[in-house]
Formats: structure tokens, C-alpha cells, sequence
């Protein structure tokens, strides 16, 4: 009886005329669409399947439409990026190189900055206008980065813009962009947005002040990626310290004021250091210039300094990125930070922010100081592998609060993408920054997915939760993906990555004879990963349910979905195409790798004499690389002055 009484209440009707009208409109759209848009009718075929998607996933119409966005503009940027799709545009209808804007970066940095001195002008009685204000900017500033990828990136920088800001202090405010920041800006633009959106779920108080943190703290990550000028890049670097560690002191959980102070201590050290190290580097410039100071990163390339000082420069912007990274023994305030911050702290402060220590020591560490980023890459890689990759994942094994645990398994991931900057070659560089792009999307969705959960029981430990897959069946299965690209299951982002660092290490002859058990420790990180994963999933979502609370969670509400969808979908898309995100940062990876290989190779080390590795003369300054761009001067930017390159 109780049988039929299902069967009466839940008539099964896969297809019905609604249906069947549906999925011929969007047919006979397509079919149009395909006629005058080259790629249109795939692209309206995944967004129908992600509009059709069943009622008891998709609750609202408003999702299910969103869902189709997503989707269909993801199947666009995959047909639009695909390698050779450019060349046979241009068979057809041929066109001229495409005009850059050297103005678009400083939109991509102002537009949160100045929406956020807005967002001061709006009313605090008026939530649900600034939420809908600071989400309409982010979204705008990502549709203003989508230009980026209508440039075919070499081994030069693009939308250069080099404007005189404190020219007695040779300080201009100078932003360009190449192959490998180019993923991380357009990281950021992709990642705040989604971030914002899952927590006008969960944020209820002080709205004003949390959109005013979330717009200032995009403006600032945007702005470090871009900047050209070592003064500039470090007023970025502490402007973004400031609204995190606010974020994670007002809407932290019991502990916050004390995860936000150590955050911003450890945090501000470095800085201290690397301002230390930046001034000082300045002023051994502008005495072999006639006096004139520059902080610009191509002026300060040709600086050739003796061991003992490139050594403590070294050092000290090594140190301030070791932190930020963080590598191990500086990694105590991460778990810490993550732990306490809001969900939408979390998947910013790993997806993005951690990566402004990777791409610190890959710009400035290597491009800066060459010499001494070889002779020490061989121990600082072995430091990654045992005190990074195992003993992260060995801590992260015993954790019984799920955020805890992935914030550990950063520690591990990172530790990766710097072995892979340590060994200096072009698989390992290409590979950690493709990692770095990784790392932000499936710890990002994890993040994600943990405050989730959070927000229905109030609870992270792992103990609490078991079979919660019988109830919450959308929720685990996104999990499961997002665990996947975290273990790095071939087809998923995370393989790729790992795949090419591990091999870049293996053959790299920078780290010496022991690049072999480099490779096998990375290796075994794998595994290791894959156990504390695996057995975080086993516990939370399969057995029986102990408890009473887990018998009737509500499975992912159409925000959460909506938030969840785009990620998901990179990860198949970055798992299956890598070659999309590849080709546009091989040449600048190679030119980093040449720059550095002649550095080296300028002075060869001596096994007995290191130091012989180093240039032995009194400071001077070497011939401008090639790829710079141009030198702005005042009287250069003056119109009625002849433009001139200073050599």
C-alpha cells in the first residue's frame, strides 16, 4: 500500500509536451544561432542541457537559466581559446593585429576601488542595494578582463602603461601584463565574484563594510599581479593586508581577533623586509645612474650585484613571499586564518592570495636575483617536498576539523608549485603556475562546499557528519568532483599540474644529483593526499546515519549551486584542454628561463667557490632586456617633447 501510495503521489513522466516544446525552441534557436555565430549551436546545446536540469536540483527558474549562462559561456571560451582557433578566424575574414589599450589595466584596478569609495556613499539601511551595487561591479570588472585574451601573448608585456608619478623618487606607476600574470588576473576577476555572491547568503551584519572589503581587496590583488614598479607593487601588497585582515576579525568565528592579528604580524614582517630590500636596491641603482633613482622592475633587472649583497636582497624578498606562500616553518598562521574567516575569506585568502607569494618569487626573486635563486633553489626545493608537500599532507591527515584539513592541504599544494618554481625549467615553471590557477578552483569549491555544511549544522568536525550522501545528494557528489582535482585524478585539473612539476623536477639539472628523490617525495605527496582526502569523504558521506541532527539537511540551495557551477565546470575544462591555458604563458615562461640561464651562465659557480657564481666586479648596470618595455621620463610624457628610450 505504502508502494502505491509513491507511485500515486510521484507519477513518472520523463518527457512531456512542456518539455518537448522546450527542447525543440531551443533547437530551432540554436539552428539559427549557428548560421551567423560560428560555434553557437554547441554552445546553445549546453546551455539547454544546464536549463532542463530537473526541478529537485534546480528549485527556481532563475537558476536554471543561470546555470545556462554558465555553462553556455563556458563552452564559448573553450571553442574561443581553443588552440588554432584564432588562425582560422583570420583564414576567413583576415584581420590586423589587434589594438591593445593601455588604459584597460588601470580599469581593471580601479573600477573595484572606486566602486568600493562608493559603496561608503551608499546607505547602510539598504542591503540588498549593496550587495546588488558590489555584485555589479565585480562582474563588471570580469567582463572587462575577458579583452586580455583577445592578445596573442609572447614573450613581451601587453597593455603597458608606464605613467610618472614621484619622478625626483624615479617612482611612476607603471602596470603591464605578460603570460603569466594574465591567468592570475583573470583568477582574480573569476574568483571574487563567485566568492561575494555564496556570502550574501551567510553575511547578515555589517553588509556595508563587507562589500566595501570584498571590492577594496579585488582592486588591491589586481593591482600586485599588474604591478611593474617595486614601490607600487609593494603599496598594493599592503593595501590587500588590510581588508583581509578585517574580514577575518569582524566576521571571524570564536577566535578571530587573534587569527587576524598573527595573520597580519606574520604578514607585515615580510613586508617590512621586502620594503628594506626594495629601498636598498633603489638607492645601489641610482648610484650608478648619475643619481637618478628607479623602482621600475626592467631598470632594476640590470643591476649586477656582488654575492654578499644579492645574497640578503635575496633573502629578504624571499622571506617576505615564504610567508605569504606559506612555506614551511612559516606556515603556523595559515590554518589559523582559514579556520576562522568567513567561507568567503577562505576561498579568497587560498584561491588568490596565497598566490601572490608564488608569483612574487617567480617575478621578482628569480627575475631580480638570478644568481642567488640558483644556488639556493636545490635546498629550498628539498624544504618544499619534506617540510611543504609530506609533512603537510601528514598534518592534514590527522586534522578532524574539515576546514583545518584543507587548509593544511594548501600547504601541501603549495609546496608543489614552488618545487616546481625551484627547479627552473619550463615543464616545472609552466607547470606551477598552472597549479597556481588549480589550486585556486578546487581548494576555492572545497572551501566553498565546507561553508556549506557549516552554515547547516554549525559544525566542522569530521565526527559529526556520516551518510550524509542519503540526504544531501547534490552536495556530496560536488564534493567528490572537488576532491578529485584535489587528489589530481587524470581529466581533472589538478593531474596536469602535478604531472608537469614532477617531471620538470625530475629532469631539472638545477637541483643536482637529488632531483630524482625530489620527484619520488612529490610523488608520494600524491598518494598521501589522496588518503587524507579519501578517507575525509568516506567518514562525512558514506555508512549509516548516527545522528539525528544529519536525517534532514537540506541538500545546496540555488546560490550555492549557481556559486558552486563555474568552478566545477574549470575544473573538467582546465583538466581536459590544459593546452588552453598553456600556450599563452609558454613564450613568457621562456623568456624568464632565458633571462635566468644567462644570468648564470655569465659567471659560472665553482663546486669549492660558489661565490665565483656571482659577478665580481663593483656594481654596474647591464643592457636592457629586449622585451622591456620603453622608458616614460617626464620629458617624454610631455607632448611637446621628443620621445626617447633611456638605456
Amino acid at each position: 500500500m505504502a508502494r502505491e501510495a509513491r507511485q500515486d503521489a510521484a507519477p513518472v513522466a520523463p518527457i512531456g509536451p512542456a518539455t518537448l516544446a522546450q527542447f525543440l525552441l531551443v533547437g530551432a534557436i540554436g539552428l539559427v544561432a549557428s548560421m551567423f555565430l560560428k560555434g553557437a549551436l554547441a554552445v546553445v546545446a549546453a546551455g539547454a542541457v544546464a536549463a532542463l536540469m530537473p526541478r529537485r536540483i534546480a528549485h527556481a527558474p532563475w537558476v536554471r537559466v543561470a546555470l545556462a549562462v554558465i555553462t553556455g559561456l563556458t563552452v564559448h571560451f573553450v571553442l574561443r581559446m581553443w588552440p588554432g582557433a584564432d588562425a582560422a578566424a583570420d583564414a576567413v575574414v583576415p584581420e590586423g593585429p589587434v589594438r591593445e589599450s593601455h588604459t584597460l589595466l588601470s580599469w581593471l584596478i580601479g573600477l573595484p576601488t572606486v566602486g568600493a569609495l562608493a559603496v561608503l556613499f551608499l546607505p547602510r539601511q539598504a542591503p540588498r542595494v549593496l550587495k546588488g551595487f558590489t555584485l555589479a561591479i565585480m562582474l563588471g570588472t570580469l567582463a572587462l578582463s575577458i579583452p586580455l585574451l583577445s592578445v596573442k601573448m609572447g614573450r613581451d608585456f601587453h597593455f603597458n602603461q608606464d605613467v610618472v608619478w614621484l619622478e625626483s623618487l624615479g617612482i611612476h606607476y607603471h602596470v603591464a601584463l605578460d603570460g603569466i600574470s594574465l591567468w592570475l588576473v583573470l583568477l582574480t576577476t573569476f574568483i571574487v565574484p563567485i566568492a561575494a555572491f555564496v556570502s550574501f547568503g551567510s553575511i547578515d551584519t555589517r553588509i556595508k563594510d563587507w562589500c566595501f572589503s570584498l571590492l577594496l581587496l579585488e582592486g588591491a590583488m589586481i593591482g600586485a599581479f599588474v604591478a611593474m614598479d617595486l614601490f607600487l607593487f609593494y603599496v598594493f601588497w599592503e593595501v590587500m593586508l588590510v581588508p583581509m585582515y578585517v574580514m577575518i576579525g569582524v566576521w571571524g568565528g570564536t577566535n578571530r581577533i587573534k587569527s587576524a592579528i598573527k595573520f597580519f604580524l606574520y604578514t607585515m614582517f615580510g613586508s617590512v623586509l621586502m620594503l628594506a630590500a626594495i629601498l636598498y636596491l633603489s638607492y645601489t641603482y641610482s648610484r650608478v645612474n648619475g643619481g637618478n633613482p628607479s623602482f621600475d622592475y626592467f631598470e632594476l633587472q640590470r643591476v649586477a650585484l656582488r654575492r654578499g649583497t644579492q645574497v640578503w636582497l635575496y633573502g629578504a624578498f624571499a622571506l617576505s613571499f615564504f610567508i605569504k606562500v606559506p612555506m614551511f616553518p612559516l606556515h603556523t598562521w595559515l590554518p589559523d586564518a582559514h579556520t576562522e574567516a568567513p567561507t568567503a575569506g577562505s576561498i579568497i585568502l587560498a584561491a588568490v592570495m596565497l598566490k601572490m607569494g608564488t608569483y612574487g618569487y617567480l617575478r621578482f626573486c628569480i627575475g631580480l636575483f638570478p644568481e642567488a635563486a640558483n644556488e639556493y633553489g636545490a635546498s629550498l626545493a628539498g624544504v618544499a617536498v619534506v617540510g611543504g608537500i609530506l609533512y603537510g599532507a601528514l598534518v592534514a591527515w590527522k586534522q578532524e576539523d574539515m576546514k583545518r584539513l584543507v587548509a593544511y592541504s594548501s600547504v601541501a599544494h603549495l609546496g608543489y608549485v614552488m618545487l616546481g618554481l625551484f627547479s627552473a625549467t619550463s615543464s616545472g615553471i609552466e607547470g606551477s603556475v598552472l597549479q597556481m590557477v588549480n589550486h585556486g578552483i578546487s581548494t576555492g569549491l572545497l572551501f566553498l562546499l565546507v561553508g556549506v555544511i557549516y552554515d547547516r549544522r554549525h559544525t566542522r568536525l569530521i565526527e559529526d557528519f556520516g551518510g550524509i550522501a542519503k540526504v544531501m545528494p547534490l552536495f556530496a557528489t560536488l564534493f567528490i568532483i572537488a576532491t578529485m582535482a584535489s587528489v589530481g585524478v587524470p581529466g581533472t585539473n589538478g593531474f596536469v599540474g602535478e604531472f608537469m612539476i614532477i617531471t620538470g623536477t625530475f629532469v631539472s639539472s638545477r637541483l643536482g644529483h637529488v632531483s630524482g628523490i625530489q620527484s619520488v617525495g612529490a610523488a608520494i605527496g600524491v598518494i598521501l593526499a589522496a588518503l587524507y582526502m579519501l578517507s575525509m569523504v568516506q567518514r562525512v558521506f558514506f555508512g549509516p546515519i548516527t545522528k539525528d541532527e544529519n536525517k534532514h539537511l537540506k541538500d545546496m540551495n540555488g546560490r550555492e549551486l549557481v556559486a558552486a557551477a563555474p568552478l566545477v565546470l574549470m575544473i573538467f575544462v582546465i583538466g581536459l584542454f590544459p593546452r588552453i591555458f598553456l600556450d599563452p604563458m609558454h613564450d613568457a615562461v621562456a623568456r624568464v628561463i632565458s633571462d635566468y640561464d644567462a644570468r648564470v651562465q655569465m659567471h659560472p659557480a665553482n663546486a669549492l667557490e660558489p661565490a665565483k657564481g656571482y659577478y665580481q666586479g663593483p656594481v654596474k648596470l647591464l643592457p636592457r632586456r629586449p622585451e622591456a618595455p620603453k622608458v616614460v621620463t617626464m620629458a617624454a610624457a610631455a607632448p611637446e617633447a621628443p620621445k626617447t628610450e633611456t638605456n
